[in-house]
């Protein structure tokens, strides 16, 4: 009989969720708004300000849960004044949701290559394509810094540029609850931050997005839910959105944020697992942070397979063999660049993450995996590799 699947990340509850869940059908609060909305708010204000030795990047702030992070991405990118005909400056490294809503608003995307250490944004061609679009004429409206797979980029190198020519910063930390960056949590670097709880992420409710003000939190809210003008009637003198999370969905998110503690740490152990596994396997590299400034919830762990000392497995040939054992992988992130929709887009860089998209290979990472399963994982990596 075929063994169960896999995965390379599932939901995984905490214990309390329905508890909220019931509350909610109990007080009727079923649609959008209501008490487990706000509660998650400050549940996840209180987490990313409170939970880590320096705090959050910034004093203050708010959150405003939304019904995805692709969601809070497209509303900062409306606050922050962008429009048809702008540029604004994103990683090509990344999921494509980090880039779509720029084009939502007629906005060209300016895609930029990756750097070795962290992963993210290359700051020697961020730069070069700042001074190359001023230089055409077009000064870039944002720049969308991605901490991809929870590993955070280079924050300091990355906001000096963004002062030094007076652009804004969105922090897509989409994949990045619980990484700090000295000792700071991320989403709270930027102008925005962006947050998601998709049903692979460590947490599953919907998304969120991190405010410097209430003031900016209301509005964020007043985009979510229709951009109604106060009054008695119905009347609308800006373009809304239904991007609202329901009471229910964020009573998920307030039962799964009372164990995200233990999710992080249960992701870095699956983290530690495969640097243990890999160990003695020539060719292969599990990809970590580089030194401590950088703290990591390894949200997937990331490997790299050189084919010309592993006998010519390369990050295919292991994919499909993990598919014999019925085990899920997959390919690192397609650049954007090379993606048929923004083929036409604008790009800065020297091939480093097309490099990672051929060599790299996301590997089951959820918090939930058995003991059996590591054992399954590693008797398939074994005998791939080893012949055992």
């Amino acid at each position: 009989m075929k063994k169960p699947r896999i995965l390379l990340s599932s939901p995984h509850m905490g214990g309390t969720e329905q508890d909220f869940i019931n509350r909610a059908f109990k007080e009727n609060w079923i649609a959008p708004l209501g008490p487990n909305v706000n509660g998650f708010e400050e549940d996840i204000k209180n987490y990313i300000l409170n939970s880590f030795p320096s705090g959050g990047g910034r004093e203050g702030g708010a959150i405003a849960t939304l019904s995805s992070g692709t969601a809070a991405l497209h509303l900062a990118l409306i606050q922050l004044g962008v429009q048809a005909g702008d540029e604004v400056l994103c990683q090509s490294f990344t999921f494509v949701a980090s880039v779509n809503p720029i084009t939502y608003l007629g906005a060209t995307p300016v895609l930029i290559d990756s750097e070795k250490d962290t992963l993210n944004l290359c700051s020697v061609q961020l730069k070069k394509a700042i001074k190359d679009r001023i230089a055409k004429g077009k000064k870039p409206k944002v720049i969308i810094a991605v901490h991809l797979y929870g590993i955070p980029y280079k924050v300091d190198e990355i906001n000096a540029i963004a002062s030094e020519f007076d652009i804004l910063v969105i922090e897509d930390s989409a994949e990045a609850l619980g990484s700090t960056y000295k000792g700071k949590a991320c989403g709270t670097f930027g102008t925005f931050g962006i947050l998601s709880f998709n049903s692979n992420k460590i947490i599953t409710s919907g998304g969120a997005l991190v405010c410097l003000s209430e003031e900016i939190n209301q509005q964020t809210i007043f985009y979510a839910t229709q951009a109604r003008d106060n009054g008695p009637h119905y009347q609308h003198s800006k373009i809304g959105y239904n991007y609202c999370l329901s009471n229910v969905s964020a009573g998920i998110g307030r039962g799964q944020m009372q164990v995200i503690t233990k999710r992080v740490a249960a992701r870095r152990a699956m983290h530690e697992f495969y640097i243990d596994l890999f160990a003695g396997i020539d060719g292969v590299t599990v990809f970590k942070v580089t030194n401590d400034d950088y703290y990591s919830n390894y949200w997937l762990s990331v490997i790299f397979i050189d084919e010309n000392k592993t006998g010519g497995i390369n990050r295919e040939k292991l994919r499909l063999y993990l598919e014999t054992y019925n085990i899920e992988s997959r390919p690192l992130w397609k650049p954007m660049h090379l993606q048929p929709v923004y083929k036409d887009a604008p790009f800065y860089g020297t091939g480093v993450a097309e490099g990672f998209f051929k060599t790299g290979l996301c590997l089951p990472s959820g918090s939930n995996l058995t003991e059996v399963e590591k054992g399954r994982i590693e008797k398939a990596v074994k005998d791939c590799f080893l012949g055992l």
